[in-house]
Parts: C-alpha cells; structure tokens; sequence
C-alpha cells in the first residue's frame, strides 16, 4: 500500500552502516578493536560529563511535567480508553525496556563494584559489599527509566494528539521541522536513531544469547560452544516471526504477558527456598543507600581519584539507555493511547523500577550470599571462566536446579524474542514512510530486521570465542553504545524543547 511504503534510503543506508561495522571486525578484529577502545576512552573522558547531567535534567524535567498542567494531557482523544489493560502494558512496556541484558547483569554485577567499588573503598570490606548490592538498582533504576520515557511522551504527543501519520523518532522534533517531516533534517535524526537502535539491541542481544546458551548446555549436558549461541539467535529470530505473524496484540502482548508471570514465579521460588532474610534485608538496605546517596550517585565524576569506575560503568550504562531510548519511546508510543503524560510518566518511572529492582534483589543478593558465605566462589568463575559460567552455577545451587535453569533460559529467550520483536518493529516503523495510529508495519519489514539485527551480535560472539581477548566483545559492545548514544543525546534537546512548545501552543 502507498501509506506503507518503504523508506529506500533509510532502509539501505542502516543496512549498509551493519555491513561496514562488522566486515572489518571479522576481518581485522585486533587492529579494529584497538581503534575502538581508543575511540572509547576520548569520548568517555571528554564527553561523560554530559551524560551525566543528561541524567539529572531527564528526571527534573519529567517530575516537573508530570506535576504540571500538562500531565492530565491524554494520548489520544479527550475521553479515549486505553488500548491496552494496565497490567499488559506494564507487561510491555518492561519486556521491551529491559530485554534479557537484566538477567545476565542482575546475577553478576555486583562482583565488578566488590572488588572494584567505588568512591575510594576498600574492595571486599562492609562497605564495598554494601555499594555491590546497591549500585545496580541505581543504573536500572529511575534514570534509565527516566531516559525512556522522555521520548516516549516526545514521540507520543504528536503522533497521538496531533494525528501525524508518521511514527519515527523525528516526529519528536516536530516544533522545529515546521512539518517538513521527510526532509534532510528529519531523515538525519531518523537515521542517528536507527543505527543507534542496532547498537543498543545488538549489545543487549551480545550479553544474552551466550548465557542462554550456557544454560542450554548445562541442561543438555554439552559444551557450550558459538554453534550453540548461533542456534539460540536463530530460536529468538524465529519466536520473532511467529509472534510478527500473531500481531501486536496477539504476539508480543501474548509474550509479555506469559513472561511477567513467569518471571515473578521465578523470582518469587528463589526468595522463598534461598535465604529470605537476608535478601529482604540486604534489598531493603541498598534501596535506603540508593535513596541516601541518590544525587551523589548522579553527580559523581570521581575527579579525584580517577579510578574509571564512573565511565566503565555510570556512562556505560547512560549511554546504552540513550542509545535504545528512542526505541524503547516508540514502542511505547505504539501501545500508550489513550494514557495520560501523568500515567505514562509514573508508570514506567515506578513500575519500570520495580521491575528491574526485583531482579537485582533477589537474583543479585542470592549470588552475593553464596560469594559471603563461601558456597560458592562466583567471582573467582567470572574471572577464570566466564560471567555466564558464574550465572549458571549460581543457579546449580538452587533446589530443582534443572527446572530452575530451563525457566530462567525460557523467561531469557522470551525477553531476547520481545527485544527482537520491538526493536524490529521500531526499526520498520522508521524505514517506513507513512504509519497511521493503530497501523503496523509490513509483516515481511520487520521479519527482515530481526534477522538484520542478529548479524552484529553474532559478529561480536565470535570475537568472543575466535580471537585472544575474549573480553573484546565486551569492550567493543561499550564502545559502540557510547558512539551511537552521543547524537541521540543532543537530539534529546531538541526534542524535549519541542515537546514543551507544542503542550503550550496547543493548551
């Protein structure tokens, strides 16, 4: 159909930014890694600042809009219902802002801040242990959320209230584009934002698909090996295309929804059969540090002692949340009508939280009881073997242990399919022309980027297992979130300026 037709340029241009990316990583993965660390370290160095008061001006901006007038504003018509139930929304809207990138860090992360924490502290002392269980809810917490949901209302106002007919990251920008919205400035935003989508999914994809795949093999009693993780991206490409075929409400609100559940059984298994006490005390207790410490962990630079634990980690993760907010903001644009900027606000500042909180809570803190009490040395198997090796003899430990691991690698699967299946749709949405509300993009257009999106991360897997760095993957992950994230960053200006001349122009 003509409303449906593809953006040509786009489309090829982002194909072809895949190619030239990794081409030379295979290739020459020592000389193309080398140059990208570099790259790392300036932008980190000369431009962290910036993600950091990003940060800070994201989540004023959002608590000032959502107690304003402007939040009682709906997406929508005045008297709109919304299109989805509360719960199925939150289901979504969590899939598609977390992907199964939570569950390999929720395990883990806290290994990286005991032995290395930060402001100065003794590694492995209380206090170190204390930073460790506490410093992931604050990179998964409010500001993450706060970086998607910006975009989200951005994108949502004029697609929904103003009724433009198309659903790209530039619509954001509309105020400024004077409803020039395929023009050169347009299609440059709509581009920064799709490579930076391919970034941030390949990355979260990075980390999920080998830990899935260690689980796999536990279970099936196999060595894990890059067949293995290679089969896993094709079983999440190909829940994809049977969820594309279902439809939105059919497909991904299916996935979501038999996800959140079981998710929560999961979670709810460990809390009550591991150390109750002490995962409800030691998450208690990091939420209060969180709390306590809130604008010091947002406006830390660590000037002093220059450690690098604010741009190994804090601008890492800024960045990734930068680089997949806009995606995440059209996605929930999609299933939002019908919300108000108040309940979209709240929503996912609170809910999103939560969600991501529970994880580190109860999987996080059971892994650190077993390092504390010396059942298990997982640090000592992240650095010998690997962060997914420590995951799954996290999970050994468990009562029903098989039983365990299968659901953790289906709910990991499930997340994985959501972000494939979201992003794909997003990136159709992009290199499509025209997309009324309540519209989807071309069946075959977003099975095509599915399969698009798995090529980044199967380059990056085998840098893993076919070079001399295994770790390379990783740093070559971190760099191409903080190259990608950079001009989403300064469109997010741009946008959030727009948003507010268009709130008040139409009042």
């Amino acid at each position: 159909m003509e409303e449906h037709r593809i953006d040509w340029p786009a489309f090829s241009t982002c194909v072809a930014i895949i190619l030239v990316v990794c081409i030379p990583l295979v290739l020459s993965a020592e000389t193309a890694g080398a140059l990208l660390e570099r790259l790392y370290e300036y932008i980190s160095h000369e431009f962290g600042i910036l993600y950091l008061l990003a940060s800070v001006a994201a989540i004023g901006f959002l608590l000032w809009l959502a107690a304003s007038r402007f939040g009682n504003v709906r997406l929508g018509d005045a008297d709109e219902a919304p299109e989805f139930p509360t719960l199925s929304w939150i289901a979504m809207l969590f899939c598609a802002g977390v992907g199964a990138g939570l569950m390999y860090w929720c395990a883990i992360e806290w290994s990286y801040y005991y032995d290395n924490p930060p402001f100065g502290v003794e590694p492995r002392s209380t206090q170190a242990t204390e930073w460790a269980s506490t410093y992931g809810l604050f990179h998964w917490g409010f500001t993450a959320w706060a970086f998607y949901c910006l975009p989200a209302i951005a994108i949502g106002y004029p697609y929904h209230v103003r009724k433009l007919d198309i659903l790209r990251f530039s619509i954001s920008c509309n105020w400024f584009l004077k409803d020039n919205d395929h023009g050169p400035v347009a299609r440059t935003i709509d581009f920064l934002f799709m490579i930076a989508l391919i970034g941030g999914a390949s990355t979260g994809l990075g980390f999920s698909a080998p830990m899935i795949a260690a689980c796999v093999a536990w279970l099936l009693g196999v060595e894990s090996s890059f067949a293995l993780e290679v089969g896993v991206m094709l079983l999440c490409v190909g829940l994809f295309v049977v969820s594309v075929w279902l439809g939105l409400k059919k497909g991904i609100k299916r996935l979501s929804d038999i996800n959140l559940y079981l998710a929560l059984g999961l979670l709810l298994f460990i809390l009550l059969v591991g150390p109750t006490i002490f995962l409800v005390k030691t998450s208690l207790n990091g939420v209060g540090l969180m709390t306590q410490n809130f604008l010091r962990m947002n406006f830390w630079t660590d000037p002093f002692t220059e450690s690098g634990f604010v741009e190994s980690w804090t601008i890492f993760y800024w960045a990734w949340w930068v680089a997949f907010a806009p995606y995440v903001g059209l996605f929930i644009t999609r299933i939002s009508r019908g919300r108000t900027i108040r309940q979209i606000i709240t929503g996912m500042l609170i809910f999103g939280s939560l969600g991501s909180w529970s994880f580190y809570m109860i999987i996080g803190n059971y892994s650190l009881f077993l390092q504390l009490t010396e059942q298990l040395d997982v640090v000592n198997i992240i650095n010998t073997a690997s962060g997914n090796a420590a995951i799954v003899a996290v999970l050994e430990t468990l009562p029903l242990a098989a039983v365990v691991i299968a659901v953790f690698a289906f709910v990991s699967v499930i997340f994985a399919a959501t972000t494939y299946d979201s992003a794909s749709y997003t990136l159709a949405s992009g290199a499509t022309l025209h997309l009324k509300a309540g519209d989807d993009p071309a069946r075959w257009h977003r099975v095509f980027w599915a399969f698009a999106l798995a090529v980044m991360p199967i380059t990056l897997m085998f840098l893993g297992h076919y070079t001399d760095d295994p770790g390379q993957g990783l740093r070559i992950m971190q760099v191409m979130l903080l190259v990608v994230s950079l001009p989403i960053l300064v469109v997010g200006v741009f946008m959030t300026v727009s948003l507010v001349k268009s709130l008040q122009a139409d009042e």
